[in-house]
């Protein structure tokens, strides 16, 4: 990815808990080379939903910022979105995944994965 295709992220935070997750999950598939994405898109049952995948694209526009190590990647439609989110891990009896925390969002759904 070259600086002039990637601008600062600004705004995402990605917690040390969920830093640490990624880097473990990253590890177990036995590659360095691939960044997380967040991404905003279409869907759900509030007519929003988010993704987080491992990619190794670069898009023009993304948004990239080092968190611990993990390099986290935004595409250009979905920053607005996100801006003042918090990416977590939570591992509990009741829930196990990444959690985002977004002030963006004027409601979500009961299941948390989608919101408008």
């Amino acid at each position: 990815m070259s600086n002039e295709e990637t601008s600062v992220l600004e705004g995402v935070v990605l917690t040390e808990i969920a830093a640490t997750k990624v880097k473990n999950l990253l590890e177990q598939e036995g590659r360095d080379d691939l960044a997380l994405r967040i991404a905003v898109q279409p869907g759900g049952c509030s007519g929003l939903k988010y993704q987080l995948f491992f990619d190794d694209r670069a898009l023009d526009g993304d948004a990239a910022q080092d968190f611990s190590g993990v390099k986290v990647v935004v595409d250009k439609m979905s920053t607005p979105y996100l801006n003042g989110a918090v990416i977590d891990f939570v591992d509990t009896i009741e829930k196990q995944g990444f959690t985002i925390d977004n002030p963006n969002a004027g409601g979500s759904c009961a299941c948390g994965d989608s919101f408008h």
